[in-house]
C-alpha cells in the first residue's frame, strides 16, 4: 500500500473541500481492499464518519437514506421493510452480515466492478490505467458484461442495492463546492464507451449525502442468480416492481443487474408487460425482450438466455406475492 495522508471531516464542508484526488473513507469495505491491492492509490483518504449522513426518514414523498446509513440499518429499518421490500430484499442479496454492518449506503453505491482483471495491477485494464487495454476482451469472461459494453471495457456493475432503486427511480443528493444537486441513479452511473475509467457523474470534490427512494405502490421481487447460493457477486438479477390494476399489469418497472456495465434499465421489457394479464404465464415474450442488444464474448453467452429467464422469474415471483 502506498502512504498516503490521513484527513477527518467534521462537516459535509470540510469534506467536499477536500484535495482534488483525495477518497472518503466510510465503511472501507471496498476502498481497504483496492488499496491493499495496489489498485487505488489515494494521496488524501478522508474519514467521513463524522458526518451526520446517517438517519434515514419516511414523509409523504418517500423514504431519505443518509449515505452514512449502513446497509445493516436500512435492512432492517421499519419503514423500509414495510414501505420497501424491493429495496430490503437487494441489501439482504448484498453481502454477509458482517459486510453490511460496516458498509455505508453511499460506499456501496460507489463500489468498483469485482473485474478480476481490474484487481490486478498486473493486467491490462483501461478501467484503473487510461489506455492500457483490457484483458477481458480476449481473457476469462465468463462473468463479465453483455450489456452496455464497448471495445475499452466490458467490466460488469457489482451492485445489487442499485439494481432495485434503479427500477425504484431513487435520486442521489450530491454535494460540492458549489453547493448541492440532485440526479436520478439512473443517470449517475456512466456506460465505459472510451472512458471506462470515468464510472459515475461525481466531480472533484463531490460526495454522496443521501438518497431519496419515491413511494411506488405495486408487486415487486428481486431475484438475483450466482454460482453460490451467499456472498457472491450476481451473474444475473432482476428487480420487478408490477402495478396491477382490475387484473392487468397497468404498469412495469425492471432493472437488472450482473449482466451489464451499470445497473440497466429495460424499458422494451416494461413496455411489453404493460397491459397484459396478471396471471401465471404468458410473460415469455416480454422477458425475452430483456437480452434486445447484447452481446456475448468468448465464455458468456450463457448469460443472454440466464438473464431472460431471470427477468421471466422475477416477474412471476413479484405476482406470486
Amino acid at each position: 500500500m502506498r502512504e498516503f495522508a490521513f484527513a477527518r471531516a467534521a462537516t459535509v464542508d470540510d469534506a467536499v473541500a477536500a484535495p482534488d484526488g483525495a477518497m472518503f473513507l466510510a465503511g472501507g469495505t471496498t476502498l481497504v481492499d483496492l488499496m491493499k491491492l495496489g489498485v487505488l492509490r489515494p494521496r488524501v483518504v478522508m474519514d467521513i464518519n463524522a458526518l451526520p449522513l446517517r438517519e434515514i426518514t419516511l414523509d409523504e414523498a418517500g423514504l431519505t437514506v443518509g449515505a452514512g446509513a449502513r446497509m445493516s440499518d436500512l435492512a432492517t429499518h421499519p419503514d423500509a421493510v414495510r414501505a420497501f421490500p424491493l429495496v430490503v430484499q437487494a441489501l439482504l442479496a448484498g453481502a454477509s452480515q458482517q459486510i453490511r454492518n460496516m458498509a455505508s449506503i453511499g460506499g456501496n453505491l460507489m463500489q468498483r466492478t469485482r473485474c478480476g482483471y481490474y484487481r490486478d495491477p498486473g493486467s491490462a485494464c483501461n478501467r484503473r490505467d487510461p489506455g492500457g487495454g483490457c484483458a477481458a476482451l480476449d481473457g476469462a469472461n465468463r462473468t463479465h458484461a453483455v450489456l452496455g459494453t464497448s471495445p475499452s471495457c466490458v467490466a460488469t456493475h457489482p451492485g445489487d442495492l442499485a439494481v432495485a432503486l434503479t427500477a425504484l427511480d431513487a435520486t442521489v443528493r450530491i454535494a460540492g463546492r458549489g453547493g448541492e444537486r440532485d440526479l436520478p441513479l439512473a443517470a449517475f452511473y456512466r456506460v465505459p464507451g472510451g472512458t471506462p475509467h470515468i464510472e459515475n457523474a461525481l466531480g472533484p470534490g463531490e460526495l454522496i449525502t443521501a438518497v431519496h427512494v419515491p413511494f411506488a405502490d405495486g408487486h415487486s421481487a428481486y431475484v438475483k442468480v450466482r454460482d453460490r447460493a451467499s456472498y457472491e457477486f450476481a451473474l444475473a438479477s432482476a428487480a420487478v416492481l408490477l402495478r396491477v390494476r382490475e387484473g392487468v399489469i397497468a404498469a412495469a418497472r425492471v432493472a437488472v443487474g450482473g449482466v451489464a456495465t451499470v445497473p440497466w434499465r429495460l424499458p422494451a421489457v416494461e413496455a411489453a408487460l404493460t397491459g397484459l394479464p396478471a396471471t401465471p404465464g404468458g410473460f415469455d415474450g416480454a422477458a425475452a425482450r430483456a437480452a434486445e442488444g447484447a452481446r456475448a464474448l468468448a465464455h458468456n453467452g450463457y448469460k443472454i438466455p440466464l438473464l431472460r429467464n431471470t427477468v421471466l422469474r422475477a416477474v412471476e415471483e413479484a405476482l406470486a406475492r
